[in-house]
């Protein structure tokens, strides 16, 4: 009766741990996540600032100085007062050094047009921040916004010539030294083209290796070494494969550096492992009977592996690959051996193209000493972990959709 007991108490002690543990990882989870979408939700939304324009549809636009007449028409807003060259600075340093990017363009789309009224510009990041509230006034100043500058700032608000809209260069422009215009979209097909060359190059190498070491190769001490250095692979840290393709696909093959093309072989090395094994156990999974009852009907050995046990195999094969895949679009530390750390200011064209790649892209922003790039990295890893859940919910997908019962 007393072990009785004492195994009843016991039970209850391991299903309470248990459920401790479980909470703990959920309650760490959520404050990971609160953390993430907390600070980067905000990076969303910029900070614009309306200037007021007065251009007759006469005037050729060609012969208008972008950054001259945007910073006169700028100035003239504010009560003459703004006469010193430290007040002048002050002002302009309210607008992003992108605006006049902005202006031009508004130029050439309105060549025979007029422009007049207020059009919106970009502000800068100090402004953006202090708008979104990420910096809090203290007393005149607020972060980097001096009292000359507050004062001006409170001018802007006092008359609804600052409002928070759309970010537009967050999935529209690559990486830039002013945070304000630095976005995601070079860093997102730089990952595109790198995982696609990954799932290209390993998919087939890694399934045919599984057929091979499973269904033809003899079973010997040759076989079982291949097998054991395999699975030492997929435990080798991934920095490791930075520096083999480092040495192949730089040195020896003379490839571009940080081109998506090296990105994507290197990423295809770290996966093969992963790859394999779960080829290997998805094959091994398919009853023998089946085979056994293919070659009885007539089949050879290799209409039987790819007729009936690789099919039966796929929900199994395309699940390990996917999450391979999910892996190694998560990786820096081979990218960053590879070059892919470089500052690219231009969306690559190609997979021949410089470029990086989205977790090197957040790795930069959060080594940046910029302030205002702190929120653009929490915005890098929500579109990284959407990447991530979608890829995770299409493995799923594709295993309940393929998975054959019998």
């Amino acid at each position: 009766m007393n072990n009785i007991t004492s195994r009843n108490h016991s039970e209850k002690r391991f299903q309470f741990y248990g459920k401790v543990a479980v909470t703990l990882a959920i309650s760490f989870l959520v404050i990971l996540l609160y953390n993430i979408f907390s600070t980067g939700i905000s990076a969303f939304q910029q900070t614009y600032v309306a200037v007021k324009l007065d251009i007759p549809a006469s005037v050729d636009k060609k012969s208008i100085n972008p950054r001259s007449y945007l910073n006169k028409s700028f100035l003239e807003m504010f009560p003459p007062e703004v006469k010193s060259r430290n007040e002048r600075k002050a002002v302009l340093s309210l607008l992003s050094k992108g605006a006049k990017y902005e202006f031009q363009e508004l130029l050439e789309d309105n060549e025979s047009s007029s422009l007049q009224g207020y059009f919106w510009f970009l502000a800068s990041a100090d402004l953006d921040m202090f708008i979104k509230g990420t910096v809090k006034r203290q007393g005149d100043t607020a972060g980097r916004l001096d009292e000359v500058q507050m004062q001006y700032v409170d001018i802007l608000e006092s008359k609804n010539l600052v409002e928070l809209q759309s970010n537009k260069y967050l999935f529209s422009a690559a990486d830039s030294r002013e945070p304000e215009m630095a976005g995601i979209r070079g860093a997102i097909i730089g990952s595109l083209y790198a995982i696609l060359i990954a799932f290209l190059v390993s998919f087939p190498i890694a399934v045919l290796s599984a057929v091979y070491l499973e269904k033809i190769a003899s079973k010997n001490k040759f076989s079982d070494l291949i097998e054991t250095n395999i699975n030492n692979l997929a435990a080798v840290p991934s920095i490791v494969f930075g520096l083999l393709g480092l040495a192949i696909f730089l040195n020896f093959f003379n490839l571009p550096r940080s081109a998506p093309l090296v990105g994507g072989l290197t990423l295809a090395l770290m996966t093969l492992p992963t790859i394999v094994i779960a080829s290997r156990a998805a094959i091994k999974s398919v009853p023998p009977s089946i085979e056994e009852a293919a070659i009885g009907l007539g089949a050879s050995k290799v209409q039987t592996i790819f007729g009936f046990t690789l099919p039966l195999a796929m929900p199994g094969i395309l699940t390990g690959t996917i999450i391979g895949i999910a892996q190694a679009i998560g990786e820096t530390a081979p990218l960053l051996m590879i070059g892919m750390v470089a500052f690219v200011v231009d969306i690559p064209g190609g997979p021949m193209e410089p470029s990086t790649a989205l977790p090197v892209q957040i790795f930069l922003w959060a080594d940046s000493p910029e302030r205002a790039f702190t929120e653009r990295t929490s915005a890098a890893i929500m579109v990284l972990l959407v990447f991530l859940v979608l890829l995770n919910l299409t493995a799923i997908y594709l295993r309940k959709k393929l998975e054959k019962k019998w």
